[in-house]
């Protein structure tokens, strides 16, 4: 974890011991497990089973009552009221709001600011140049930062400034809306159904590079699965980035392609689980 290496790490102990291992992380006895089935049988298994409780150094660092560790009626009561503002009827509230402080940092901080420079293929040649000769540390500026951690943690900003076609999609997307609207006029929910190449190009950001590494399930009871039983007390553990990655799901997974998720169904259930069960 020091080294932001777990991907790596978790993808060479499934090579070695397969899709199911035991192992002992922050101290608690643990089972790995990986792939769409396992993210069917974690999101839908019995409540009676399963608890969503993190390992109790987690718990030490969290609090007792972060949100992790709630379950039963108060994970009910809770995850209700934060909801109940994520509604699409709620969430179109807010499209004029952003884009009306979008407007307002750009006007403060980047018009007429005649130091602000577009990144182009020949200034990314030179920063990843020099950060393969050694001359250059990430921590020099923003751009050399994301060139070093690319391999690793490829973000939207370095797909935008390193494919070309992708930038000119997106670019070719967002000016046919703008032609729609006057100087003065906000984004609406209507112009945010239009984004739909901008849409995929997100999704398969979050393919790629889930915001949820994955999570910990506190086992209640003794089950069986795939002929292992796991014991009660002991913790499992999925990870999102596993299933995403896998080439049997998404061909050629480590390629960014927004094409691959245009339609719904070409993610089979629980392969896509950027934000957990939910996504």
């Amino acid at each position: 974890m020091q080294t932001n290496t777990v991907e790596q790490w978790l993808q060479e102990r499934t090579r070695r011991y397969g899709p199911i291992s035991k192992l002992s992380p922050f101290g608690t006895p643990t089972v790995f497990l990986r792939g769409q089935r396992a993210d069917r049988f974690i999101f839908t298994c019995d409540g009676n089973m399963l608890s969503n409780q993190q390992p109790p150094s987690v718990r030490r660092i969290c609090g007792e009552r972060n949100m992790t560790e709630l379950f039963g009626d108060d994970r009910k009561r809770v995850r209700g009221a934060l909801v109940s503002f994520l509604k699409p009827e709620m969430l179109k509230q807010y499209v004029g709001k952003m884009d009306e402080e979008v407007r307002r940092h750009l006007e403060m901080h980047w018009h007429g600011n005649q130091k602000v420079m577009n990144i182009d293929q020949e200034l990314l040649s030179e920063r990843r140049a020099a950060l393969e000769q050694r001359i250059a540390v990430p921590s020099k500026d923003l751009i050399t930062c994301l060139l070093h951690v690319r391999n690793d943690n490829p973000s939207i900003l370095m797909h935008l400034a390193t494919d070309r076609s992708v930038y000119a999609n997106i670019m070719q997307e967002q000016e046919e809306i703008a032609k729609t609207k006057t100087s003065n006029e906000l984004l609406t929910s209507d112009d945010l159904s239009k984004m739909k190449y901008t849409w995929r190009v997100a999704m398969e950001t979050l393919r790629m590079n889930p915001p949820l590494l994955g999570s910990f399930r506190k086992v209640l009871k003794d089950f069986e699965y795939e002929g292992y039983t796991i014991p009660k007390g002991w913790q499992v553990i999925w990870a999102a980035w596993m299933t995403h990655m896998d080439e049997r799901i998404f061909p050629d997974p480590s390629k960014f392609d927004p094409t691959r998720l245009e339609k719904q169904a070409s993610a089979p259930p629980y392969c896509f689980v950027a934000f957990g069960g939910g996504a």
